[in-house]
Formats: structure tokens, sequence, C-alpha cells
């Protein structure tokens, strides 16, 4: 997933609002725990993909963020003794021991699932959306090399795919018993993080960076950045405030408690038109 241009209201504003806009986005799922909430904020991270053209990318997103969330919905089920209602007794499991499935452990799990699809597809929005040469700009008067250099592996994620299938091209043909995956990982990650060094490295001998001319002036927020910005505050503080105010929270143990009252539906419905409100504005979008 690389990030292109598109003619969106998202990609039209500049990397420090779109930046802010998927921070609080993910902070609004960090914060929240009620699943009204939650799924709020998922629609809103989804509408806002789709707004930006960004569909395809999200359904390329999506299988991931379900697969680990059905993970983790397992795992805390499993693995949390916790929780007044026993829905499923497995008896004793290897490892695990005594097991017993209980409906607080289960929604919990679900909850947790739910956070990370939540987050899964804002780190998705942002790939797609923020131009990662822009936030390179924003982070070189306080490390130009760190920043280069890990913008650089970030845009090398195809090769280190393309490392990772030679390298396990050239094992096949080795006699022995194969390398695991994570050895196969581990070589393919430090090869491309080499790389990267070493491209940053050439490019600030060629003078990549250098002051240049002054600017006569810098370049005036656009409305879209505005737009952008405002709503950032504008998800910000409701999830704030929701949190503050105990709104949209939810408790599972020692048993079910969640909060489902106007309140929350207000809550959730600010994040949503506060998420997506920028998007109505689609002038001067084109390139």
């Amino acid at each position: 997933m690389n990030y292109r241009r598109r003619a969106s209201p998202l990609h039209a504003a500049r990397a420090s609002a779109g930046c802010a806009y998927c921070v609080a986005l993910a902070c609004a799922a960090l914060l929240l725990s009620g699943p009204v909430a939650l799924g709020a904020v998922v629609v809103s991270i989804v509408g806002a993909g789709v707004a930006a053209g960004l569909g395809s990318e999200m359904r390329r997103a999506a299988p991931l963020a379900v697969s680990l969330a059905i993970v983790i919905a397992l795992i805390n089920a499993l693995v949390t003794r916790d929780g007044l209602t026993v829905i499923v007794r497995l008896g004793d499991v290897p490892v695990l021991g005594h097991t017993d499935v209980t409906l607080e452990a289960t929604v919990y799990g679900a909850i947790l699932g739910l956070r990370a699809v939540a987050l899964i597809m804002c780190g998705a929005l942002y790939t797609a959306a923020v131009d990662p040469d822009e936030v390179l700009k924003l982070f070189r008067r306080i490390s130009f090399r760190s920043a280069l250099t890990a913008t650089l592996a970030t845009r090398m994620v195809p090769v280190l795919v393309r490392d990772a299938r030679r390298l396990t091209d050239a094992q096949r043909c080795r006699p022995g018993r194969p390398p695991s995956r994570l050895a196969l990982m581990r070589a393919a990650t430090a090869g491309v993080l080499d790389r990267a060094l070493d491209v940053a490295a050439a490019l600030e001998v060629r003078g990549y960076g250098q002051p240049g001319r002054p600017l006569s002036g810098r370049r005036p927020w656009s409305r879209h950045d505005l737009a952008f910005a405002a709503s950032a505050a504008g998800v910000l503080v409701a999830s704030v405030v929701a949190r503050v105010l105990h709104l949209a929270q939810f408790s599972a143990y020692p048993s079910l408690r969640a909060a489902v009252d106007a309140g929350t539906f207000a809550i959730a419905l600010a994040l949503v038109v506060c998420a997506l409100l920028p998007f109505a504005d689609v002038r001067g979008v084109q390139r």
C-alpha cells in the first residue's frame, strides 16, 4: 500500500492536517471503549477512506484487521478467568489448565478486536492519504537523517516483500531443514533497513535537503487544511469529553455494563459528523 495523490479533500490538505486527523481518530479508538462509540469510530475511518477514493486500499486492509480482531477475541476468551457467566466449559486444556469461557471475557475480547480494527484501518488511511514526502519535511528540522531513513524504509516495503521471496527461493535450493519464517523476516528486514540507510547517506552526500534560498513566505493554510484541523480537534474533544464524563463507556468485569443512552448516541453521531464533514467541500481538489 503506497501513497498516490487523488482528487479528494484529504489529499488536498497539507501533511500536518492529515496527520492530526489520523492521530485524532486513533486517539478516539484508544479513549473510547463502548461498542457504539467504537463502531462509530470504525464507520468514520472507513467512511473517510471511501470519501477520499481509497476504497480498494481499505478493502485490502480489512482482511488483516478482521483476522487480527478474531485472534484477539479468541485469545482473551481463553486466557481470561474473570467474569460470572460461563458459556463453555472446556475442562483441562494443555498449557492453559482448567478453562471456562465466560461471556464477559468473550465480549471484552470482541471490544479489543474492534479497537484493533479501528487502529489498523486508521493506519491504512494514513499510509494511503498523507504524503510521506511532506511528512519528512515536517521533521527535517528535528532530525533530518532519521526522518529520511524512516521514510525510505517505509517506502521500501515492496522491496522487503521481494527480498523475502528471493530468500525463500534461495533457501529451498539448499539441502537440509528450511529456515523459519521469523528468520526470513529478520533477514529481509535487516536488509531493507541497511539499504534505506545507505540510500539516505547517498542522498545526504549529494546535497539532498541542504538549505537553499530562503522561501519568500510560507504557504497559507487552505480551507481543506483548516477543515481537517478543525475536524481533528472536534473528534479529540468529543472523545475526551466522553471519557471524562463516562459517556459511551463499557465495563466487562465482573458483569457486563454498557452505557446505551441518548448521550452515547450523541457522542457517536458527533464523531461521525466531525470526521466526515470536511469531505463535503470538494472545491479545489482537482490536480
